[in-house]
């Protein structure tokens, strides 16, 4: 009897053993169901919940035959010098491209969800040529989802509005270059490092999206400055990753005063790459004319732009939350999305900016995730 019993109670210990393993089993799978994505409700993309958190912005492209969200043809909205379609551009497979984040996925584009969400609200793009790119995409997007909803489009100084009349809800384009101010003086142009005057406009808004960096980088008849002037201190020009970073922070400055959170949403663009040369992707390509394909993985040969890093170094010391809508590197690996030579100037070779449908759509996913997943 005895040696009966010692079986059993080894039985019973295995039995029970086995059920806690398969009890651990489950618990992790649940958990795994049930991770958090990013913290958008706190909205700073650059800070993740706990270890198990999806990075949104760490991803592939893959190809999916469900894009475009749109047609160009369809859309009002877009300008000439985007809409590569029409300018001749011979292939589409650009246009099939879908971003998969390696650990997680994220909610697809609804556009009714969006006006619903946002109704009677104001959102604002403020910044440059890129801003003018992903409000347009944004629109367009929009506007396919909801093709019989009346929607105007005013044209001001500087403003574009577009507003979905059914649901009261406005999208406006604030062009700024750089963020701070340009005056007249008697020396010319002259870029104000530590001035924001037009920020009286931006302080209406429920959503505002910052954008700028392209233009701190041109030269020559493109520039759209002749001085800067800091203070009292007057510059013919300065190294200008400096002076962008001494811009940043006075916008930086600017938002920690002026922005309730409690009203507004705040989000930056984060830095939009070029592709003008093709050593930078382990290319024999002079530039991006001809490409068809996004580069395989996740990581960009060239790394990550030096703009980059001050953008984010300015973020960390705001006391506003400000969501970083980190699309540097996926769009690094968009090479195949430019314009090139299919853009409103049949002599120019755009690398720059993005086509219409294409890239900018899925900023805007990323921009719709952030703020589903934040309420």
């Amino acid at each position: 009897m005895g040696v009966r019993s010692v079986t059993v109670r080894r039985h019973l210990v295995v039995q029970c053993f086995l059920f806690l393993i398969l009890l651990l089993l489950l618990l992790q799978e649940a958990r795994a169901g049930h991770q958090v994505l990013y913290n958008a409700r706190g909205l700073r993309s650059r800070k993740q919940v706990n270890s198990s958190t999806c990075n949104l912005f760490q991803g592939k492209w893959v190809f999916d035959s469900s894009y475009p969200f749109y047609d160009a043809s369809n859309c009002p909205f877009i300008d000439p010098e985007f809409d590569c379609q029409k300018y001749g551009r011979p292939d589409k497979q650009y246009l099939k491209y879908r971003w998969l984040p390696d650990a997680c996925d994220f909610p697809r584009f609804d556009g009714l969800d969006f006006l619903r969400r946002w109704r009677g609200k104001k959102i604002m793009f403020v910044g440059d040529s890129l801003s003018l790119n992903q409000w347009e995409s944004l629109v367009c997007m929009i506007h396919q989802s909801a093709p019989n909803s009346q929607s105007s489009l005013i044209r001001q100084d500087g403003l574009k509005t577009v507003t979905f009349d059914e649901y009261a809800v406005s999208m406006s384009l604030y062009r700024t270059p750089y963020l701070v101010d340009i005056v007249r003086e008697s020396v010319g142009r002259v870029l104000k490092l530590d001035s924001i005057q037009a920020g009286d406009t931006w302080k209406q808004m429920d959503m505002l999206i910052f954008n700028t960096w392209h233009w701190w980088l041109h030269k020559g008849s493109s520039q759209g400055w002749d001085y800067m002037r800091e203070g009292t201190k007057l510059y013919k020009d300065m190294d200008r990753l400096t002076a962008f970073s001494k811009a940043l922070n006075t916008w930086a400055s600017w938002v920690d005063l002026n922005v309730d959170p409690t009203k507004t949403k705040v989000f930056f663009q984060g830095i939009s790459p070029t592709h003008y040369q093709g050593k930078e992707w382990n290319s024999q390509s002079k530039n991006c004319y001809g490409e068809l394909e996004p580069l395989n993985g996740s990581t960009y040969p060239a790394g990550t732009p030096e703009a980059a890093a001050i953008l984010n170094q300015v973020l960390s010391k705001m006391t506003k939350p400000v969501y970083l809508l980190d699309i540097t590197t996926l769009s690094q690996l968009r090479k195949d999305g430019h314009p090139s030579a299919y853009g409103e100037d049949p002599k120019g070779m755009d690398c720059s900016h993005w086509c219409l449908p294409g890239l900018p759509d899925t900023w805007n996913q990323l921009l719709y995730a952030a703020l589903v997943m934040g309420t």
